[in-house]
């Protein structure tokens, strides 16, 4: 087989047919097999036939190098000065003449080689590299904020090119091509390989990137220690707190939601459900600057509502603990306006994640998680540092949603009138290639169908339906919903006959208003919170048939309803009728045993047995993380997930052994 290779090839360089990027191919593949006289013949030849391609310097560079490694120095030279001649500022030659030089013997030269690189280039110091990179990344962010994500794109990607070790501009960059549906999303070049994308990822990329719940509690871990930090010291806060009664206990909710946002729709009743009684409400409010009405509520329905937002971390940190705050709620994890490094100084003595963000926060003061039986089964507690309290459902809803008395029809929605509309109205950065795939499946199977998307940016539209006219499914199949006011949103979901979920991000609040809408919801649980949340919703609602456990589960099902009129009607009509009866929407339920939970949190603290973050070779489990390609294969349908971990971290054990711990080998 190589040597049908080296002759093919052979003959189209000799024959002025065989391209530089193919040759650069043919060379690799040669390479690869071991056959290294072969891939100098290959370059010899191609340099002697075509002397009057305009890319010969580039293929003389390659030459040298492989002659390099050959130890054919003085031959290395020849080619790089041959190179040099053509393309005089092409650097990488003179570099790697320099260090052929070096090799030689020839000091003086190589540096006299290295020292024309320097003057060649613009002068180039710490401050000015500090000042680019700023500039960069300024208009980066201003025209993210504009939406023109493309080119924030291309600026996020010139400062990478000189510095691929800035963790949030990477982050950023990765944030933007998940938004942008560009896949795949992780794209390494020379100057920013997988490696460092990988390990800056973000925990909230991470959730929407792979459902691999140990690949995220590493990346949740890793960004906390490294993003947020280690503070120099912790506040002195319990002594005030831990000195108050039982009953009532003092609540702190950290939140920057607590407005017109998707989490302050959800938790719009908590506040005046809770029984005074039982427990004190702070609020302590760290986001943009809010006069909504929802805000207004959350100010009013607050036993002391305090504004942080302009307050530094120790300032806020130092009010709680004066409030004598005793358990404290975060309520935004790893999200934009979080305040984690606020949290850091642990202002009180038990501090909660809830709601905000959809996973583990990997954190060493964040003692609990709260859930449910579905999103964390109790096998699934290994991937979480937190202890795992559950409710009966773990998210909150607004049973007093405003709705436009009047919705669109389907023709004004630009859908058809007959055929199934199946929909899913979660942000582009939850779209994967796998659920595309998916969805595209559905519509070949169901005639007559299309999906109704929330519309974002063009390019993000386009991209979709090439994708969709790849697969040979009508591109018009795609409808896309521009973007209304909540009250009408809400109005215009009866159109829709089936809500088609996302993995590994699923639906949250775009659920619950599907099904407070009375439209059925399809989703394809895996094994990390955020794939698992709209799974409780649905079984909260009463339809726990409608939570798949496979991939072909979840299209077999979509399309048997899609089929079926009737069997869609049927669903509507049990939501329809269990709405006000059912969990999902029982918030004084909610709310009571939520401040049981938070009973059970202030026992233990008062017991002296607050449970302890579990962070136990976290290192390790990034390092081991990130080698798999998340983008090539779909973990949520591997079938031995712990299996398919634990060979690789037997592997690493092997080369470099770490401690065992409950998560590795928990049966040793």
């Amino acid at each position: 087989m190589v040597d049908d290779v080296f002759a093919s090839e052979i003959g189209a360089a000799t024959g002025r047919g065989l391209g530089v990027m193919e040759l650069i191919r043919s060379a690799e593949t040669l390479k690869a097999a071991g056959e290294l006289a072969a891939v100098g013949a290959l370059y010899g030849s191609w340099i002697q036939h075509n002397r009057d391609n305009g890319l010969l310097y580039a293929v003389l560079f390659n030459y040298a190098v492989v002659l390099t490694d050959a130890g054919d120095l003085q031959r290395a030279r020849d080619c790089l000065e041959q190179a040099l001649q053509l393309k005089p500022d092409f650097m990488p030659a003179h570099i790697n003449l320099g260090r052929v030089h070096e090799r030689m013997g020839a000091v003086g030269t190589a540096v006299q080689q290295w020292s024309q690189v320097v003057d060649r280039l613009p002068q180039i110091e710490g401050n000015g590299i500090s000042h680019k990179l700023t500039a960069l990344n300024q208009i980066a962010r201003t025209l993210e904020g504009a939406g023109q994500d493309e080119s924030a794109e291309a600026m996020l990607r010139q400062s990478l090119d000189i510095d691929c070790h800035q963790r949030e501009v990477s982050q950023h960059f990765t944030a933007l091509r998940q938004r942008a549906c560009e896949w795949p999303v992780v794209q390494p070049w020379e100057r920013a390989p997988r490696a460092a994308q990988m390990k800056a990822m973000s925990p909230l990329s991470a959730a929407a990137y792979s459902d691999d719940p140990l690949f995220q509690l590493a990346v949740a871990a890793n960004y906390n220690a490294v993003d947020v930090g280690t503070p120099a010291a912790a506040m002195d806060a319990w002594p005030k707190a831990a000195a108050r009664a039982d009953r009532p206990i003092r609540i702190g909710y950290l939140s920057s939601d607590l407005r017109e946002h998707a989490v302050g729709h959800l938790m719009a009743e908590v506040f005046g459900l809770h029984d005074r009684g039982a427990v004190e409400v702070y609020a302590y409010y760290c986001g943009i600057p809010a006069a909504d009405p929802m805000h207004e509520a959350y100010k009013a329905a607050a036993d002391r509502w305090v504004d942080v937002s302009r307050m530094d971390d120790a300032t806020a940190a130092r009010r709680i603990a004066d409030d004598g705050i005793q358990i404290l709620v975060d309520v935004n994890g790893y999200t934009r306006e979080g305040r984690t490094k606020l949290l850091a100084l642990r202002p009180a003595p038990v501090i909660v994640n809830w709601l905000g963000y959809p996973g583990t926060l990997g954190s060493p003061y964040h003692r609990y998680v709260i859930a449910d039986e579905v999103i964390i089964p109790p096998d699934h507690e290994l991937y979480y540092s937190e202890k795992v309290l559950r409710l009966p459902c773990y998210q909150p809803n607004n049973r007093n949603r405003v709705v436009a008395p009047v919705g669109q029809t389907r023709a004004e929605a630009g859908l058809p009138e007959t055929g199934t509309v199946f929909c899913c109205f979660n942000g582009a950065h939850k779209i994967t290639p796998f659920t595309l795939d998916r969805w595209l499946t559905i519509l070949d199977r169901v005639p007559g169908s299309v999906l109704w998307l929330l519309a974002g940016a063009d390019a993000v539209a386009e991209r979709l339906k090439a994708r969709a006219a790849a697969r040979g499914v009508d591109p018009a199949r795609l409808v896309f919903a521009p973007k209304l006011d909540n009250p009408h949103h809400l109005a215009r979901y009866p159109l829709a006959d089936l809500f088609l979920d996302t993995t590994p991000y699923g639906a949250h609040t775009t659920a619950s208003d599907a099904l407070y809408m009375g439209v059925p919801v399809l989703t394809y649980a895996g094994r990390c919170f955020a794939s698992r949340v709209c799974g409780s919703l649905v079984t909260a609602a009463g339809l726990p048939d409608l939570v798949a456990g496979t991939a072909e589960g979840f299209v077999d099902k979509a399309v048997a309803l899609g089929r079926d009129p009737a069997a869609l009607a049927a669903l509507k009509a049990r939501l329809a009728e269990n709405r006000d009866t059912c969990t999902l929407f029982d918030m004084p339920g909610l709310v009571r045993a939520l401040e049981g939970l938070y009973g059970e949190m202030w026992a233990d603290f008062r017991a002296g047995a607050l449970p302890e973050p579990d962070l136990s070779n976290m290192d390790v489990y990034l390092e081991v993380g990130i080698e798999p390609d998340h983008e090539a294969i779909e973990v949520q349908t591997i079938a031995d997930y712990e299996g398919w971990w634990r060979e690789r971290l037997e592997r690493r054990n092997r080369v470099r052994p770490f401690p065992h711990d409950r998560r590795a080998f928990p049966a040793r």
